[in-house]
């Protein structure tokens, strides 16, 4: 995302819990890089409020921010539930009320939230990511109306199953591509630049969003079923290749744990 923002000639900003990370990839790009604990509201408006003083007025938030433990509802404990409604969404809405503080007095800017495929439907495997996504979805609709008219755009990009290290032990063998990251950042310079509020990546993920909300809830699930849909997430829950990943995930949000007193 940075590196096609940064090619489309915007001056770009990475926030990042692994500051050291993000230094590197901001170096490489010609960006600026600076400490985010998205689960801290404080000091992620202290964060935005040091972006405007180096970098002037912010044009473009994007929250993209996001994490996704995998296994079943009843086996996942409340830290792991916590970290995902803190990063997930509790981040969103703090960075997008931040975001729409600062831009609807100037009558301009743009708004990015990041969602998923899973923002519109459920997956077995994935039920608290799943309730954030629907959260980042219904809170970017009702965001996008409250500033019609005022200037400030919204998008809300939804991908599929992205390669990245979110995924990692997930084997798509369905219908819908699995996409690079490159083809969401294109998506959503895109949608920068021609002003669009819901983008699928890829857009087959829209049409099928579409024709399942047209059928009865019963040929709904029986096309997520034909479509693989239902085991893409629960069957990797037990790929020993998430271990990684998992482990990452986990101590994502120090700010969080601390506020709360939780520990893993």
């Amino acid at each position: 995302m940075a590196d096609a923002l940064v090619r489309a000639g915007a001056k770009v900003v990475i926030g990042d819990l692994d500051l050291a990370m993000a230094e590197a990839t901001a170096a490489r790009l010609g960006a600026l890089a600076l400490h985010l604990d998205v689960t801290d509201p404080a000091g992620f408006t202290k964060f935005l409020d040091e972006v405007e003083s180096r970098s002037g007025p912010i044009d473009v938030l994007i929250n993209n921010a996001g994490i996704m433990p995998l296994g079943r509802l009843e086996d996942e404990d409340d830290v792991t539930t916590m970290h995902q409604l803190e990063i997930n969404l509790h981040g969103v809405i703090h960075g997008t009320r931040e975001a729409v503080k600062r831009m609807r007095p100037r009558a301009t800017g743009h708004i990015v939230n990041v969602a998923s495929a899973a923002g519109k439907s459920g997956f077995p495997g994935a039920a608290t990511y799943c309730a954030t996504k629907h959260g980042v979805v219904g809170l970017t609709e009702a965001v996008r109306l409250e500033l019609r008219g005022s200037g400030v755009e919204t998008t809300l990009v939804m991908p599929a199953i992205v390669r990245t290290e979110l995924t990692a032990g997930v084997t798509n063998d369905g219908p819908v591509k699995t996409v690079s990251p490159e083809q969401v950042a294109a998506a959503t310079v895109d949608a920068l630049r021609n002003p669009k509020f819901e983008v699928y990546v890829p857009k087959s993920v829209g049409t099928l969003n579409r024709v399942g909300r047209l059928m009865p809830r019963a040929f709904g699930e029986w096309m997520v079923r034909t479509l693989k849909g239902d085991r893409v997430l629960a069957d990797a829950a037990h790929s020993s290749e998430r271990a990684g990943y998992e482990s990452r995930a986990a101590a994502s949000a120090p700010a969080a744990d601390e506020a709360h007193g939780m520990k893993k």
